[in-house]
């Protein structure tokens, strides 16, 4: 059996994409996920084996003087301060040049642990360092990068040998169009690199047309679909009991992270507008004290939830309770323009209606296959106006739900994931890219050809 490892910057345990693509894989190849430690969960395992072909290694997140120091900053300060006046005294003794050193290298590494920007790229490049060390040892046949940020690790390891092996590039975002990041600098980067890549695949066909349009070349498509369940037989959890909610409350639900450009501050203000039902957030991210805050300054407060994140395998439970989903994505940037995202799918699986943005690849599904309503997501008069119509027009919702029955035999993994086998099958069949040949696909101005 064919190996295959595949590199993912998070710690894998909410990263329903990969963990479907991996447990796919892993039915034809043997399969090795190198993803990160997470230092704070205890619950989360070094190596794991998700089945007999599947298994997962995660590397240290922080270099060993870091993770001391976060443990317990006063006896690390005491440790090393006495060490140090050791060392330097004895320095001092022989050759005051060997203190000057000393010194320089406590400098160093008090910059690399006190400035954040510092310690963020030194940490970064360690976790790249022990990902590469990981997927080289491994020795794979293919070699798959989810997202830019591991894209150079797949490139050493498949590429710097003797013989060198075959590279897929699974970008999960539109990575020149990020919020938080520099356009013009990851465009150049991602030019570059895709240049050692054999095959390339991107979230959905509106993107695939931006991605030819920026580089040159149609990229394959793999849809964000959820695994194809039944949701009666997923375990029964009483959200209602657990956010002390009456039975008959009706759980307005957003799932998934907490961070810029969801529309989440707006599904607050819009509960001043929304005659019935209890807004519930699932997940965690960097927006999470802000709303906590925002709720909390509401009116509404009494009828604003909060869950921290659920893994991804329990989550359908929580999905099943909700009386709506909202997914109203703002347009600050074309990664979220393009964005066909999993929760739309979680929603339609678990057989919850939706109120959503009108961006394409969401606006295409939500109404043709009449499972929701679609908004303008910046305006909260019309996120609120449509939440009403759901929640006073019960046989609408029942409608919609009904809608949603027929639409993820459509719209699931179980038909999608041949795509991925198509990729791997097709990519077996091409002869691997060398490192001295990429450069001849540059022409002298600098374009790439497809």
């Amino acid at each position: 059996m064919k190996k295959v490892t595949m590199f993912v910057w998070n710690h894998f345990t909410n990263d329903a994409r990969v963990n479907r693509e991996c447990t796919a894989l892993s039915e034809r190849y043997d399969v090795n996920l190198i993803a990160i430690d997470d230092p704070k969960d205890d619950s989360i395992k070094s190596f794991e084996e998700i089945n007999e072909n599947f298994k997962v290694t995660r590397v240290k997140r922080y270099p060993m003087i870091i993770s001391c120091y976060q443990h317990d900053k006063t006896k690390f300060l005491i440790t090393v301060g006495s060490v140090t006046t050791v060392i330097a005294a004895t320095f001092l003794y022989y050759n005051w040049i060997l203190m000057i050193y000393l010194a320089s290298v406590l400098l160093m590494s008090a910059a690399l642990i006190k400035v954040r920007s510092l310690r963020k790229r030194f940490v970064n490049l360690a976790i790249i360092v022990r990902m590469i060390k990981a997927g080289y040892s491994q020795n794979s046949d293919i070699y798959h990068s989810n997202d830019l940020n591991t894209l150079p690790q797949g490139i050493v390891c498949s590429k710097l040998r003797l013989k060198p092996r075959k590279l897929i590039y699974d970008s999960h975002e539109v990575q020149s169009s990020r919020t938080g990041y520099n356009p013009k600098k990851i465009k150049r980067i991602e030019k570059f690199l895709i240049n050692f890549v054999d095959d390339m695949m991107v979230e959905n066909h509106t993107r695939a047309a931006h991605n030819e349009e920026i580089y040159g070349f149609y990229p394959k498509t793999l849809y964000n679909y959820s695994e194809l369940y039944d949701i009666e037989k997923k375990p029964v959890i009483n959200l209602h009991q657990q956010l002390n909610l009456s039975a008959d409350e009706k759980i307005l639900l957003y799932q998934g992270g907490l961070q810029e450009g969801r529309g989440l501050e707006l599904l607050i203000e819009a509960m001043d507008y929304i005659d019935e039902g209890t807004l519930v957030f699932i997940g965690g991210g960097k927006l999470e004290r802000t709303l906590k805050n925002l709720a909390e300054e509401s009116p509404q407060r009494d009828r604003i939830k909060f869950i921290p994140k659920v893994h991804f395998k329990m989550l359908p439970s929580y999905t099943r309770e909700a009386y709506l989903g909202f997914q109203v994505l703002q347009n600050i940037c074309y990664n979220h323009y393009s964005a066909s995202s999993n929760k739309l799918f979680e929603y339609i699986m678990a057989h919850v209606p939706v109120v959503s943005c009108n961006f394409p690849e969401v606006a295409q599904v939500v109404n043709g296959e009449q499972i929701g309503l679609v908004v303008d997501s910046h305006n909260v008069h019309q996120i609120a106006k449509a939440a009403n119509t759901l929640v006073k027009d019960e046989n609408l919702q029942r409608k919609f739900s009904e809608n949603c029955r027929q639409a993820k035999l459509k719209y699931n993994w179980e038909i999608e994931k041949t795509k991925l086998y198509d990729t791997y099958s097709q990519l077996e069949q091409k002869k691997s890219k060398h490192i001295e040949l990429t450069f001849s696909r540059f022409t002298k101005d600098g374009e790439t050809h497809a």
